[in-house]
């Protein structure tokens, strides 16, 4: 008669062990750059070995993603009923998470390493852009459902260019008008003649 074994569940990952592994990325990556940082000196500084960090993370690029995503405070898609009630609740959370001194430096932080390693840009887009804008497509989509937006809009171009001129506006302060403002202008022009009213 055969006995059949269960396996017992592996050790859970330690919540303070992975948040010291991030914390020490930031640190040293603020303190040597991206060429002077390395796996040791992260696990040195997080008090961890090497092979704690590997078996979380494939490659030092995807661990400075993380460490910079888990940075930011995340958006919340907010669903009002209304195009632009959403657009405005989402105005409001983008400029209190990008536009404080902490967004501003994590934004050219990734703009920085994005435009000089490739590793990182594709590692950055893959898991943290293209997730944030299908999250936020939600809002154009509902808008199409309610006759609000018309069907041909794009809400991938529209999430594109505006968190391309964000990223712009950040690094290059408008002239004439604060950064909220701006994007406020730029995304009423970019709707006009596609919707029902605007902002």
């Amino acid at each position: 008669m055969s006995q059949t074994t269960k396996s017992s569940p592996g050790r859970p990952r330690s919540t303070e062990v992975n948040q010291a592994i991030l914390q020490a990325t930031l640190d040293l990556l603020a303190e040597v750059g991206y060429q002077g940082l390395s796996i040791e000196a992260i696990a040195a500084r997080a008090g961890v070995g090497k092979t704690t960090i590997y078996r979380r993370y494939h490659a030092k690029e995807e661990l400075i993603a993380e460490a910079i995503d888990r940075n930011r405070p995340q958006l919340v898609i907010p669903d009002t009923g209304s195009l632009w009630a959403d657009l405005e609740e989402v105005h409001k959370q983008a400029a209190e998470i990008d536009l404080s001194p902490l967004g501003r430096q994590t934004i050219a932080m990734i703009i920085s390493l994005a435009s000089t390693i490739p590793q990182f840009a594709e590692i950055y887009w893959k898991k943290y852009v293209i997730p944030r804008r299908k999250a936020a497509s939600v809002i154009f989509e509902r808008a199409k459902a309610r006759g609000e937006l018309s069907p041909e809009v794009d809400a991938d171009l529209i999430c594109d260019l505006m968190t391309g001129l964000l990223f712009k506006s950040i690094l290059f302060q408008p002239e004439t008008e604060q950064i909220e403002s701006y994007m406020r202008r730029a995304l009423d022009f970019l709707l006009q003649g596609v919707t029902s009213n605007s902002l």
